[in-house]
């Protein structure tokens, strides 16, 4: 048998980054598992209990990356044991007998357990968080390239995805850019608020730490002060039960599923706008659109993002309920599914971020598409100017509203009835009630007349020294040296 004769996610197998994928691995789980285990032990001894030898931590420190033997004792143990904490325990004693018997004092499983509870998740979100928000950063700041390229480049509008007044290509990747900005405030502050959960005992009363140290408050608060130095954290969670609030894991998952339904906004939007053919996705010269049609070039990657995007942004429906649903202290029916949602959440999040960045990095615009686009539609958008300038040359308003009136629907109806092109124009100037303005048409037919503010909107927002710039800056090393995302398939 082999890998073809089982079922592999394709998430990790298809989209997901090695990256993230290493920090989610068996491996690395089972191995922060026995950091755990040291750090606690080291910490104990240093505060004073001495039962714990040099020895003993020798032999941890030894054996921290779980070998593959081990893995064999770890499954074995947990068939007979039915405790997956107690099968490493028994595999970890097994590798450095001299720790035997000091491993996991006054801790419960939530001390250690990795993807089931507590601290090795906590350590595995903060890496994962700290993996993603610079891959954000990078897809912003494509798109904040683009939206300053392409500032002044007028572009139909559409509202209800009907025609509107004309905006800048630049302006529409800049609303974008600024959907994006919102996720990684969201996901900084997740990652900036996260803390350990530390050692405090079975119920998070601390009592058998209390016996441990013998009713000595100050070692306790010295030895969660000690663990979180060891692991990378501020400070622990000031309440805990049996876990840390499964409301910590709601707060992520939430940032990223607002995430999620950010991709799929701008992914949909450039669906639509490769429809158009006014704006495209990179393609590669080989890629195939569809098995029958040959001439065929789909937004593969676009409809790939709408599709992970779909999946991210309501997983965090799951853990809303996995939070609501906890009795008391604890229940473990929070255990089977967090070991699927938390790693999915961010194999998800950062699967979508490969294609964003392939897709932003190479987005493709055809100038000649989006004028012909707006000459469709511009002669529209001249009326309410056109009627200023009439009643400028003495006519009555209510009499140019109504004879423009008429000439638009007679255009439309004759546009749609025969599949013309808009004649508006030249049906003003064929008659004489509009004689009074014929010389000064052609000058208002300027697409630029139309986009308002938007170059400048732009340039405020994504230029030097603006808001953007300023919330990339922490980023700019890796903006800099990191090369585009490449899609593995």
């Amino acid at each position: 048998m082999t890998k073809h004769d089982e079922y592999e996610s394709p998430l990790a197998h298809r989209y997901a980054s090695r990256e993230i994928k290493r920090i989610f691995s068996p491996r690395e789980r089972a191995s922060t598992w026995r950091k755990l285990w040291l750090w606690l032990a080291e910490a104990e001894k240093e505060l004073g209990l001495t039962q714990i030898t040099d020895k003993a931590l020798e032999g941890l420190r030894s054996n921290l990356v779980v070998s593959d033997e081990a893995f064999q004792v770890i499954a074995e143990e947990e068939r007979i044991r039915r405790h997956d904490v107690m099968s490493h325990i028994f595999a970890l004693e097994k590798d450095a007998p001299d720790a035997a018997g000091i491993i996991h004092i006054g801790a419960t499983s939530c001390y250690v357990d990795a993807l089931v509870t507590d601290n090795a998740d906590l350590i595995f979100m903060r890496d994962a968080l700290r993996l993603i928000l610079p891959k954000i950063a990078k897809v912003i700041h494509n798109l904040s390239r683009f939206a300053l390229k392409f500032k002044d480049l007028p572009t139909l509008a559409f509202t209800h995805y009907q025609a509107a007044q004309p905006i800048s290509l630049g302006r529409r990747a800049a609303q974008w850019a600024q959907d994006l900005a919102m996720d990684l405030e969201d996901i900084e502050y997740v990652l900036a608020s996260l803390r350990f959960r530390g050692a405090q005992g079975t119920t998070g009363s601390q009592a058998s730490f209390m016996e441990i140290f013998h009713g000595d408050t100050a070692k306790i608060d010295r030895l969660n002060e000690i663990l979180c130095e060891k692991a990378g954290f501020e400070a622990c969670y000031d309440i805990s039960t049996q876990t840390y609030t499964r409301k910590v894991d709601l707060r992520i998952a939430n940032a990223l599923s607002a995430f999620g339904a950010s991709a799929i906004r701008v992914a949909t939007d450039i669906r639509h706008l490769a429809h158009d053919k006014i704006l495209d996705e990179p393609h590669e010269a080989t890629q195939t659109g569809s098995s029958a049609m040959a001439f065929k070039s789909n937004p593969m990657r676009s409809e790939r993002i709408c599709s992970l995007g779909r999946k991210l942004s309501n997983i965090s429906t799951n853990f809303s309920a996995t939070f609501s649903s906890q009795w008391l202290e604890r229940t473990l029916d929070d255990s089977a599914i967090r070991r699927i949602d938390i790693p999915e959440m961010f194999l998800l999040t950062d699967a979508l971020l490969i294609l964003l960045d392939d897709v932003t990095h190479g987005l493709v615009v055809f100038p000649a598409m989006i004028r012909s686009q707006l000459d469709e539609e511009l002669p529209f958008m001249a009326t309410e100017n056109i009627i200023m300038k009439l009643v400028h040359a003495g006519v009555s308003r209510q009499e140019a509203h109504e004879r423009i009136r008429v000439l638009s629907r007679e255009t439309v109806e004759t546009m749609k009835t025969n599949g013309t092109k808009n004649d508006l124009i030249a049906r003003i100037e064929k008659d004489d009630f509009f004689k009074p303005i014929w010389d000064e048409l052609d000058g208002m037919l300027d697409p630029k007349l139309f986009i308002g503010r938007s170059a400048e909107i732009v340039e405020k927002y994504c230029g030097s020294g603006g808001p953007l710039e300023r919330k990339l800056e922490t980023y700019k090393d890796y903006i800099d040296t990191t090369a585009t995302a490449t899609l593995a398939v």
